[in-house]
């Protein structure tokens, strides 16, 4: 079990998203940076699908009723358990009693905790995502909350040789292995294909939105991004039927100011579609922060899907180096790379 001290700015259980379902209104919801999400689950031997703790701007403050693997991946918070500095990107053996607590955020907007085994929570819809707006998913239907206990689904260490450095250490945490993690590239600019709508635009505003920096608003939140920049205009106006939305559609409202779909949208939409975001670039802008410039670069389909298996590969290598990690062999080559905070 975790009891939560301070809930944080906006802490929530999200998964992969509730499928199925929009076509009765409902969206999909889940995690808004899956890379971070899936990294986080790969690092604790979870199935990817298992539902992470979505810390959003300031972190929670935690204790571990329990000896717990745990990893935290995305936002660079300033995590410590029982004061000592805890890492990101690597599988760490908590101790029981230990609080795990962030100070201010330095990089990013978005971090995730996976813990192994998972929460225990009943999934709605096939799935454990939050949907604070509908009131269901996650825990409670809500954000954590000052006073929750989060009960947790039970699990081994995981590593053959954890235990063992716990134990030995007298510290509140071990990093149980270290791993080689997939790059995770950057780009100068977010890239999008050409929406449905796209040649419906004037030719200025096609140019605009590849050539001028657009700023996050304050507004934006888990719906969706609205972006301030060059007014994007239609050749004329334009009456659509509303259509499904999908994570990252870039729609252009009558005030041609753009707005991103993000993970909680709204199942259909009616707004022109400038643009798609690819799926490999959702994470950059779920860790932007309100004030960020964001630019735009057109690829084709071709090269968003490459993207996006070439990302694929990357995990599925990082699934086997823990896969092999986690064996008994390696606790008797002594090969995990286990060590001491």
């Amino acid at each position: 079990m975790i009891r939560v001290f301070k809930p944080g700015a906006l802490t929530q259980l999200q998964d992969l998203g509730r499928y199925g379902y929009q076509r009765y209104g409902v969206p999909v919801n889940g995690v808004m940076d899956e890379w971070a999400h899936r990294v986080a689950n790969i690092l604790v031997g979870n199935d990817e699908t298992v539902a992470t703790l979505e810390c959003t701007l300031a972190g929670p403050v935690l204790e571990f009723r329990e000896e717990r693997l745990i990893a935290l991946c995305g936002a660079d918070m300033r995590a410590s358990l029982d004061g000592l500095p805890a890492p990101l990107n690597e599988p760490l053996l908590v101790r029981r009693g230990a609080v795990l607590a962030f100070g201010e955020c330095r990089r990013g907007a978005r971090l995730y905790l996976a813990v192994r085994g998972g929460f225990d929570v009943e999934p709605v819809m096939g799935s454990a995502s939050t949907f604070a707006r509908g009131g269901f998913g996650g825990f409670a239907g809500r954000a954590l909350a000052k006073g929750d206990r989060l009960p947790l689904r039970a699990a081994d260490p995981g590593y053959p040789r954890a235990r063992r450095l716990l134990v030995q250490s007298g510290t509140p945490f071990v990093s149980a292995a270290l791993f080689d993690l997939p790059p995770r590239e950057t780009p100068e600019a977010v890239r999008a294909m050409r929406g449905p709508q796209w040649q419906a635009f004037t030719e200025e505003a096609r140019a605009a939105f590849t050539s001028t920096p657009f700023t996050v608003d304050t507004q934006s939140d888990r719906m969706g991004y609205r972006l301030r920049g060059e007014v994007l205009k239609l050749e004329q106006p334009l009456e659509m039927i509303s259509e499904a939305t999908a994570f990252g559609t870039v729609q252009v409202p009558p005030d041609g100011n753009p707005i991103v779909l993000m993970a909680d949208r709204q199942s259909a939409g009616g707004y022109p579609k400038i643009a798609y975001v690819a799926t490999v670039d959702l994470p950059v802008l779920a860790q932007a922060l309100p004030g960020a410039a964001l630019r735009f670069a057109i690829v084709e389909m071709e090269e968003a899907q490459a993207l996006y298996l070439a990302q694929a590969a990357g995990l599925a290598a990082l699934r086997e180096q823990v896969r092999a990690a986690m064996s008994p062999a390696a606790d008797a080559s002594h090969g995990d790379g286990a060590r001491e905070e």
